[in-house]
């Protein structure tokens, strides 16, 4: 508070402060001595008041004169504060009395001398009168010693008071007087030091604001006077300073100006070299896209006639030719895409999704896929989630299955015999993002120190040598490290010579919703089952999958001992229930096998049999029922559980039928699409590949389709005119909720999805989707993957790759391209191309309407409705105009206007160049 003030309130404040205490101090002190004086003299005047009735009264009390003595009384009472005047008996019976009625009570005491009571307002005195007193008078008393009565005075303090009050007043008002006085030398003196400091304040206040010229006059003080000195001589020298420093500014001025110059000339110089450098960027990227769409074209087309060649019939060496030649068609296409990806990241133009998945789906997804070549190696490919990690992930599935994949393959590449492991463990955890590493654990040749140093460049390998075995680019690891750099996470690898290598990644991702599907299905809770499995880290994976679904896990050593220990618990009380089984050719014989499943059916335990994938076929054969018996390695915990919930409790159909069909019955599968070209490719290609197929043109006919049959798997296009897809796939489940119905998966296909799209559909409560062209390949595993069917005639082609935007490059009819979109027959290509054909006018008018009418949204359907009709055409212009025209319009980039345009001079070259050929 005190630092608050300025030097004129500290001023008064330490003249009036001490000045005002000592004032008080001494006027309280000696206000206090005078009421005291005051009191003192009232008491003793009543004293001698007392003291001198005594003897006036002595005679008049002696003889019972009231008379004389009402007399005394009265004059009494003309003496200064006397208030009231009593003479009593000696009984203290009153005689006379002046005055009012006293206040105080009668004093009490020692009766030979004088008593006395005070309160606030009056002091009581009471004297004895004794013959004695009579003696003073100057007449005789008979005894001196006789008590003749009493005097009695009351003396009143108002006038006391009054006297103390004035005397107060007075000596408050001369403290005031003094401290007024006080206060108007304190100002003065406060006015005389603030003046100066004003003075001075505004000199430097107009020195801050840079006038340097001021300068401040005497102040009439030996020290302000310095004072002012001493700021004129800094403003003088702050002159000179600012002088000089004008004089330099204006020096480093001109300099820079000169720089300046020289600087621009070479800023021009180096524009120029960067607009050369961009431009040099720019062709090599066109180079880049024009050399890829180049050798993808020719490509795909050895692919597609290379697949139809082997549907023929062939010799063995013819065979063995085209195998090859697909084998290293299959490397090339890998390798443009390694070089694709690595471009597309260099550039930044890589973008990462962020839809739902499933953490174990994705790596048991990755292992299924690689397995066929480890176990050509005779590998042992293990995966591990441990129980703690969230399954349920939101991130990019797609590029995190391609980091893995590879990684995988690497491992699969330069191991000779062991195991690979691959391992998903939790890190950190919070409440909605989890951090996770995943490893891929070999036993392979392992890396030495200069290895790891160049592992992850670009175009690098750990075997660089003319011998190396391995092949590729050396882009793989690049590509993986950049991947998960941009997803936020790191990529490393430690290794040691001779005994294997681990790569792992670690990764923030946001948690999902959780998946119904991952908790044990209700016929396996509480249920046994014993584990046969010679390979030890394959065994615990297979026992955590078990204890996943829900199942107790006994291990047993070899097939004697499970079998007994099957027959002793056999009638206790928690039985063995289902067994399953890890075989392989050198352990244990498909005949062998076969008879130890039979005699643990008859013991009443269910059998399932894993083995590796070049084995299938064989064990296939020897097992009562394959389909349902054996599955292969690595066990994929899904079919794994979904196999035991069979044997345990076979599926009912629709009509509550047993299930007396065969696993190997074909699938019953419906086509949704408004498109009839397309939809009678899809159905073509299902019905070739041996489903019993079903096709229908509207969401309503596929709701109406699936209240009359059950299907095994439904192929649904996105964009149709009345009821879309999402909305049938909506009343779909909502039907199915209502009548007790298992969810049937619905795939979406759509010929153009963009990432906000693509998770629109998994989230609108389709399982899945498909980006047209669909290929045999594709189809086969997606059936496979949904509902555990396999498609018996499964083609061999490539899905065909989406083409770059060349317009001037693309042709208008490739005749090549459509015999392969459409399988390879000739009349399918043909009629899917009559049926574009004969839609295109009215599919122009359509999308001329709706433009000029404003309808965005009937211009985006028409437009892929047309798109979806060209992917399974060879119309490559037309199929670039519709896929940049309807991108445009979902984007609601205003150049959709000049795509439309593009697309109507796309569709009007086609109709002209199909009459010139006579189609």
């Amino acid at each position: 508070m005190f630092k608050d003030l300025g030097i004129k309130g500290r001023v008064l404040m330490l003249t009036l402060l001490p000045t005002s205490l000592l004032a008080l101090v001494l006027g309280g002190y000696f206000t206090w001595v005078q009421l005291s004086d005051l009191q003192a003299q009232l008491l003793q005047r009543g004293e001698m008041i007392v003291e001198q009735l005594a003897p006036l009264a002595a005679p008049a009390l002696a003889h019972g004169d009231n008379r004389v003595l009402q007399r005394i009384a009265a004059d009494a009472l003309e003496q200064p504060d006397v208030r009231a005047v009593s003479f009593l008996t000696p009984e203290r019976q009153r005689l006379a009395h002046a005055g009012p009625n006293m206040l105080n009570d009668t004093p009490s005491g020692d009766s030979s001398r004088l008593l006395m009571r005070s309160d606030q307002d009056a002091t009581r005195f009471l004297l004895p009168v004794y013959g004695r007193h009579s003696m003073v008078a100057g007449q005789e008393a008979a005894d001196s010693e006789q008590l003749l009565g009493w005097v009695e005075v009351e003396m009143s303090h108002h006038g006391t008071l009054l006297r103390g009050y004035r005397s107060l007043l007075t000596s408050l008002l001369l403290i005031i007087a003094g401290l007024a006085v006080t206060a108007l030398l304190a100002l003065r003196m406060s006015r005389s030091i603030n003046e100066p400091l004003r003075r001075i304040q505004q000199g430097v206040a107009q020195l801050k604001d840079g006038r340097l010229e001021t300068r401040l006059p005497l102040l009439g003080s030996h020290e302000l006077d310095e004072l002012a000195s001493g700021i004129n001589r800094m403003a003088e020298a702050l002159q000179n300073a600012q002088e000089e420093l004008q004089h330099s500014i204006d020096q480093a001025t001109e300099d820079v100006r000169q720089n300046l110059e020289t600087i621009e000339i070479q800023n021009i110089e180096l524009d120029l070299a960067r607009k050369e450098a961009l431009e040099a960027s720019r062709i090599k990227s066109e180079f880049l896209a024009n050399m890829s769409h180049e050798i993808r074209t020719p490509l795909n087309g050895i692919l597609g006639f290379t697949n139809l060649l082997l549907k023929s019939d062939l010799t063995p060496r013819q065979q063995d030719y085209l195998t090859t030649i697909e084998k290293s068609a299959d490397s090339l296409l890998g390798i443009i895409n390694e070089i694709l990806d690595f471009s597309k990241i260099e550039a930044g133009k890589l973008v990462l999704e962020s839809i739902p998945f499933n953490l174990r789906d994705l790596l048991q997804d990755c292992l299924t896929i690689l397995a066929p070549a480890a176990h050509d190696k005779q590998l042992e490919l293990v995966s591990l989630v441990y129980r703690d990690t969230p399954l349920s992930l939101i991130g990019d599935p797609l590029r995190l299955k391609q980091v893995l994949t590879n990684l995988i393959s690497n491992a699969i590449k330069f191991t000779r015999e062991g195991t690979i492991a691959v391992r998903a463990m939790l890190e950190d955890d919070s409440d909605d993002r989890a951090q996770l590493r995943i490893s891929v654990q070999d036993t392979g040749i392992g890396l030495s120190e200069e290895d790891l140093r160049t592992l992850f460049q670009a175009f690098s390998q750990a075997d660089n040598s003319l011998s190396r075995q391995a092949g590729g680019t050396g882009l793989g690891l690049v590509i993986s490290k950049r991947l998960i750099e941009q997803m936020g996470g790191e990529i490393g690898v430690e290794s040691t010579p001779g005994e294997g290598s681990e790569f792992w990644i670690t990764l923030s991702l946001p948690k999902g919703r959780e998946d119904v599907e991952d908790h044990p299905r209700a016929p396996l809770l509480g249920r046994r089952v014993a584990v046969l499995e010679s390979h030890e880290l394959a065994c615990q994976a297979l026992q955590h999958q078990l204890e996943d679904c829900g199942l107790q896990v006994q291990v047993f050593a070899d097939m004697d001992s499970l079998i007994d220990g099957v027959a002793a618990q056999r009638h206790g009380n928690a039985p063995l229930d289902l067994e399953v089984l890890g075989v392989s050719l050198r352990e244990l014989p498909p005949e062998r096998l076969s008879q130890r499943i039979r005699d643990l059916e008859r013991l009443g335990c269910k059998c399932l049999a894993l083995c590796p994938t070049n084995e299938q076929a064989i064990y296939h054969e020897a097992l009562p029922d394959g389909y349902a018996q054996l599955q292969a390695k690595p066990a994929y915990t899904r079919k794994l559980q979904r196999a035991l919930s069979d044997l345990i409790s076979p599926r009912q159909s629709v009509r509550q039928e047993p299930t007396s069909i065969p696993s190997n019955r074909a699938p019953r599968l419906l086509c949704v699409d408004d498109n009839p070209a397309n939809l009678l490719l899809v159905q073509t290609l299902l019905s070739d590949m041996g489903a019993e197929a079903t096709a229908v043109d509207s969401g309503y006919a596929a709701l109406d389709a699936v209240k009359q049959e059950r299907f095994d798997l439904i192929f649904m296009d996105v964009q149709m005119p009345g009821m879309d897809g999402r909305q049938t796939t909506e009343a779909i489940r909502a039907w199915e909720a209502e009548h007790g119905h298992g969810q049937v998966p619905i795939i979406a296909l759509t010929a153009h999805a963009l990432a906000n799209e693509k998770r629109a559909l998994l989230q609108s409560g389709l399982d899945d989707y498909l980006t047209k062209p669909i290929s045999e390949r594709q189809l086969a595993q997606v059936v496979l993957k949904w509902t555990g069917l396999a498609l018996r005639n499964q083609g061999q082609e490539r899905p065909v790759e989406p083409l770059p935007k060349v317009e001037t490059t693309l042709s208008v009819l490739d005749a090549e391209e459509g015999l392969r979109l459409a399988a390879g027959k000739a009349d399918l290509a043909a009629d899917m191309l009559a049926m574009l054909l004969a839609s295109l006018d009215a599919d122009r008018q359509a999308i001329r309407q709706a433009r000029d009418a404003g309808d965005r949204a009937t211009l985006i359907e028409r437009v892929h409705r047309l798109h979806g009709a060209t992917r399974y055409c060879g119309v490559p212009q037309l199929r670039e105009a519709c896929q940049r025209s309807e991108t445009l319009l979902k984007q609601d980039d205003p150049a959709y206007k000049t795509a439309l345009d593009d697309l109507d001079a796309a569709i009007v070259r086609l109709a002209k160049e199909a009459a010139q050929i006579g189609v």
